[in-house]
């Protein structure tokens, strides 16, 4: 049968972009059909070679990457889930990711190069099966006639060029945390919403969410709600897919508030995660919108989007983009975006606003050949290219005036290693001093408190850090010490105290020495403390809710422990006392101020 199919013969932008989208034939109306295999292919992979070839360039590990490896080295060494051996304190952010990392490092492999390789690939895979995602959206979802490469129409890169042009991906690509992680999830997640909507699998991986991060809850409500839309199940299809997707988040849930005795991890309650800082969170918008002129790729989107609606996503006449998969993930990612601007933001620079992002860009990741997208691709690419080039932060390789970081320019600087995986303290001397002493007193199993400007004997265990680098105070200090931080990462007794007052965010909590030495060390006290503030912080330790937080956290863990943790879960989380200890001991103890 001879086919009646005429070339396609485009000129100039759109000829050029849409050659590249892999477009073959065309039927006599217009309508683009039949791609080549292979460059739909391309389409799909080229973003997640791009993103892996930047993010090696730049490889790093952060400090708190750190935080994740010394409780996975404590696990691995039959300690559990901690950061100090004898205290249950949750430090992992990410559940998911440090358990990930568990099994990378059963086989002896080094933990931290795990993260930060392990980390890239997951971005990379991310990419791809976002860009898989997008070709079998405008393939009609699950609907489709195809396996999304040998699907119909053309595709252009649109979307997908803004997270690729922005440095702080290619820095979170790799950086030791669960960025990648998130961004595995989220592609994954969406593609599953786009092809198999009626799925229990997908529930299940949609219901993940809250194990990648706890805020990325947001993102499996929304995802789940836009699958009983595009699913339409029946009532006991829908209590499946509930059961599916809440499983496995529910049962660590139990676990969590019976074995740490908290209803989030323990960075949740000392960067203050329910409460809001507009403002702050505004700036911290600004510092990431600002520089890289952000809203120049939004206006290109939204000129194309906007004329024709639906249709224009879509790419003109044939099978119309499911909406509830089209939708879902800028409404998510918009919900993200609005909970790290009322929180507070970040101190790292970009971080926290990149699942966000990447949620936006996911229904317009490739977009259908037409005229319109074609001229947004070109507009977009400009952007890309300019951004990728010279666009960047004032204050690269430092702390900028409102206290967020450059953090890998920063941890390049103080290791003086371009690709620093592992702490070598080659560029700042006060953190080479303190391992030097701390690794020292642990060979020689000497009973010592470290604290901010002089050391004490410690009451137990051997070596007892506090430090506010927490990463390095992990690494540093032995498994079978504590490496304490006055934030309050991973010491509940820091965590639980009270905001300060002009602090860097996620900084503002900061524990006063004499609460470590009540806490930790001896009747001996050093040069410069307070005995009588130290006193005060020995009793209120032995008041009220201060003595059940100590207890629920290094009480052994019997069943009934368990279950006492369990029942004052959300009372101790939700627990703050003064760090004036003189001020604690007078309201957790009614001692009357002298």
């Amino acid at each position: 049968m001879t086919s009646t199919r005429t070339p396609v013969r485009r000129r100039g932008t759109l000829g050029a972009l849409t050659a590249l989208a892999g477009t073959a034939t065309a039927r006599p109306g217009g309508r683009l059909t039949a791609a080549r295999p292979y460059l739909r292919a391309a389409l799909c992979l080229a973003p997640a070679l791009l993103i892996l070839v930047a993010g090696y360039q730049r490889r790093w590990m952060s400090d708190d990457g750190h935080i994740y490896v010394r409780t996975v080295r404590q696990i691995l060494a039959g300690h559990g889930p901690v950061f100090n051996a004898g205290e249950r304190a949750e430090s992992s952010t990410g559940t998911l990711w440090q358990w990930l990392l568990v099994v990378a490092g059963l086989p002896g492999a080094d933990v931290a190069s795990a993260a930060v390789y392990g980390g890239l690939l997951l971005t990379g895979a991310g990419f791809a099966l976002a860009a898989w995602g997008a070709v079998r959206l405008y393939d009609g979802g699950a609907g489709g006639s195809g396996d999304g490469v040998r699907g119909g129409r053309a595709l252009l890169p649109l979307g997908v060029l803004v997270p690729l042009a922005l440095p702080p991906v290619w820095d979170f690509a790799t950086s030791g945390l669960e960025t990648g992680l998130a961004t595995c999830w989220l592609g994954g997640a969406w593609l599953l919403l786009v092809a198999r909507p009626r799925s229990l699998a997908t529930a299940f991986v949609i219901g993940l969410g809250p194990l990648v991060r706890p805020d990325l809850a947001l993102v499996s409500a929304v995802f789940l709600g836009a699958q009983w839309l595009s699913a339409r199940p029946s009532r006991r299809a829908a209590l499946a897919g509930a059961g599916a997707a809440g499983a496995l988040p529910v049962a660590y849930e139990i676990f969590r508030i019976g074995y740490y005795g908290h209803l989030v991890p323990l960075p949740g309650v000392t960067k203050e995660a329910s409460q809001s800082l507009w403002g702050r969170g505004l700036g911290y918008l600004g510092d990431f919108a600002g520089p890289y002129l952000l809203w120049v790729p939004a206006l290109f989107v939204v000129a194309a989007v906007l004329p024709s609606g639906r249709a224009r996503l879509s790419g003109g006449a044939g099978a119309r983009v499911p909406l509830a998969p089209a939708l879902a993930p800028v409404l998510a990612g918009a919900l993200c975006w609005a909970y790290v601007i009322k929180v507070g933001g970040d101190f790292m620079h970009a971080r926290m606003f990149l699942p966000g992002l990447f949620l936006m860009v996911l229904p317009v990741f490739l977009v259908p050949a037409t005229r319109a997208w074609a001229l947004a691709a070109a507009g977009v690419c400009v952007w890309a290219v300019v951004c990728a080039a010279v666009l960047r932060i004032g204050y690269e390789g430092r702390i900028g005036p409102g206290g967020i970081a450059d953090e890998r320019g920063v941890y390049v600087r103080q290791n003086a290693a371009a690709h620093p995986v592992h702490h070598s303290f080659g560029g700042y001397r006060e953190n080479a001093a303190y391992a030097r002493e701390v690794r020292a007193a642990g060979r020689g199993h000497e009973a010592t408190l470290f604290l901010s400007r002089t050391r004490v004997t410690a009451a137990a265990p051997a070596v007892t850090g506090f430090y506010a680098t927490l990463g390095l105070n992990g690494t540093v200090v032995p498994l079978d010490g504590a490496a304490l931080d006055p934030i309050g990462l991973a010491y509940p007794l820091a965590a639980h105290s009270q905001r300060i007052d002009h602090a860097r965010v996620g900084h503002d909590k900061w524990l006063p020495d004499e609460w470590v030495v009540a806490d930790r060390g001896t009747a001996d006290l050093p040069s410069g403390l307070d005995p009588a503030r130290v006193a005060a912080a020995r009793r209120a330790l032995s008041c009220g809710p201060l003595a059940e937080l100590r207890a629920a956290t290094r009480a052994p863990l019997t069943p009934g422990r368990f279950l006492r943790n369990a029942a004052g879960a959300l009372e101790r989380t939700a627990f703050r006392f003064p760090n004036d200890p003189v001020r604690a001991e007078r309201e957790l103890c009614g001692t009357r101020a002298p």
